[in-house]
């Protein structure tokens, strides 16, 4: 039997979805590399491909910023480096020590691409951090989910700023809403989070009546 092979999105797909939905032809290649064939030549090629591409990893880096399930991690251990600074990648959305809120040790920003301790006003460490980070990942990384929420609010974005068209944006509006209770459904199923604030590894079995029914 012939196996059902079914492609997931990436970069490429995204953007033709996003011309698509403002009525624009697709492209066949996406070449964001550094080479001679870069994403500079194609700005001064076909400007809109690039602007819609910015759009995408815009509304790419604003959605997973405001931290879910699959890009939190909780203590990650950093090192210092020889010179005792604690180098802070690109990669990290944001960062604070663990349950900071309730025991306040530090006071952790990321300044000059290294951590800094607004408390005690240094940017160097004796011993290793350990700390809860947002992380950023590359788009085809991403739930199948998260994924589509974000081409939809970049579509969107992009009707809003390039199609004189009200109705189009409302309707993209519309599957943008759709795709974000998706999102927010995927979440809750994923995180298992709870009002009660359980650390992590660890579970509440709540009161269940079907249970007595049994009986």
């Amino acid at each position: 039997m012939a196996t059902t092979t079914i492609d997931t999105d990436t970069e490429l797909s995204a953007v033709n979805s996003i011309l698509g939905a403002i009525g624009q032809a697709p492209i066949t290649t996406l070449n964001t590399s550094t080479g001679g064939n870069s994403l500079t030549s194609q700005i001064s090629e076909n400007p809109e491909i690039a602007f819609i591409y910015n759009l995408l990893r815009d509304a790419n880096v604003d959605t997973q910023s405001e931290g879910w399930h699959f890009n939190t991690e909780k203590h990650v251990a950093f090192t210092p480096n020889e010179d005792g600074h604690i180098l802070i990648g690109n990669d990290i959305l944001s960062m604070d020590l663990h349950d900071n809120q309730a025991r306040r040790t530090y006071n952790f920003v990321r300044r000059n691409g290294r951590l800094y301790d607004k408390q005690d006003h240094t940017d160097v460490f004796t011993g290793a951090i350990d700390l809860d980070v947002v992380r950023l990942y590359q788009f085809e990384d991403l739930p199948v989910v998260f994924r589509r929420y974000i081409i939809y609010r970049a579509s969107r974005i992009a009707a809003t700023q390039l199609v004189a068209n009200p109705q189009l944006v409302r309707l993209l509006g519309v599957q943008e809403q759709q795709a974000r209770a998706a999102l927010q459904e995927y979440e809750c199923n994923q995180g298992d989070h709870s009002m009660f604030g359980f650390e992590d590894d660890s579970a509440y079995q709540t009161y269940q009546p079907w249970r007595n029914l049994r009986r």
